[in-house]
């Protein structure tokens, strides 16, 4: 009989979140599979636990991976953590659980601190239909292309973003998004925690001017939903075509048109296609 997978949220940076289940699961487990076994260990020994340790991480999963399985196929318990938080969200655990769940190995999930729920939780902004997207890729270019792609999505967005890349990610968020309201939560749990509720122009503006310091969750609203029939098909394909006078390619002046008057983005850029032929 196989071993069980134990998925266990560990705190996001006050000891006193970690659950008293967590912490008899970590001592039970037959080893742990840490993200980073130095920040693991530290836990353990705030516990009094002296468990075995083994890595898996981004960098070596496919090798990390199989090896932790053959240990679970085997009959052992293994107890995976992150640095902080709950384990495969946004994090290399979910190629291990995928990996279990395609060898029958039984995963459970070991609930407790989650940075994106925290912040949502504390943003004032509405949380029964949400979209997390993890931390905007680095290339400025991609992250443009991706907030793009989002422009008409009317769910609350939620983001990771380290200190050194909040300054362009928020001149990028209002480039795509305009004046939208955000929540910035810093810190969570932690000493300085902090949760500044404001627009992306004047966060933009307070970080050109200060420093960011610690991690951030960026909670920024959902786009408005538009009028429904205000526009039509014929309308939309013109502001398009108004749109390519100017200079802007085809793709980005469809997706800022479908997102302004909530035609369809594909009738659209069909639409515009033929008017353009016919021009």
């Amino acid at each position: 009989m196989s071993g069980i997978l134990y998925l266990v949220a560990t705190p996001i940076g006050n000891l006193g979140d970690l659950s008293s289940r967590a912490a008899a699961t970590l001592e039970e487990a037959d080893f742990i599979a840490a993200e980073d076994t130095r920040v693991t260990m530290k836990l353990l020994s705030h516990l009094s636990i002296k468990k075995p340790l083994v890595s898996y991480h981004e960098h070596n999963k496919s090798t990390a991976g199989p090896a932790i399985l053959k240990r679970l196929l085997a009959g052992e318990s293994c107890a995976l953590a992150t640095d902080a938080g709950t384990p495969a969200i946004s994090d290399p655990g979910e190629d291990l659980v995928r990996l279990c769940g395609e060898n029958g190995v039984t995963v459970q999930a070991v609930p407790g601190c989650c940075a994106l729920i925290s912040a949502l939780a504390v943003s004032g902004l509405p949380t029964r239909r949400f979209v997390f997207e993890g931390f905007l890729p680095v290339n400025r270019a991609e992250r443009r292309e991706l907030l793009g792609e989002l422009l008409g999505e009317e769910r609350t967005l939620l983001f990771y973003e380290a200190p050194h890349r909040l300054r362009s990610a928020l001149d990028d968020l209002e480039a795509a998004f305009g004046d939208r309201q955000i929540a910035l939560c810093r810190e969570l749990t932690k000493l300085h925690e902090d949760v500044m509720r404001t627009t992306l122009s004047q966060a933009a503006a307070w970080y050109r001017e200060n420093e960011p310091r610690g991690e951030y969750v960026l909670v920024v609203a959902g786009a408005e939903r538009p009028a429904e029939n205000a526009v039509t098909l014929e309308e939309g394909t013109a502001m398009v075509l108004a749109r390519r006078e100017k200079g802007e390619r085809m793709k980005d002046a469809v997706r800022q048109v479908a997102a302004d008057t909530g035609l369809g983005r594909n009738d659209l850029y069909e639409a515009a296609l033929r008017a353009a032929a016919e021009r």
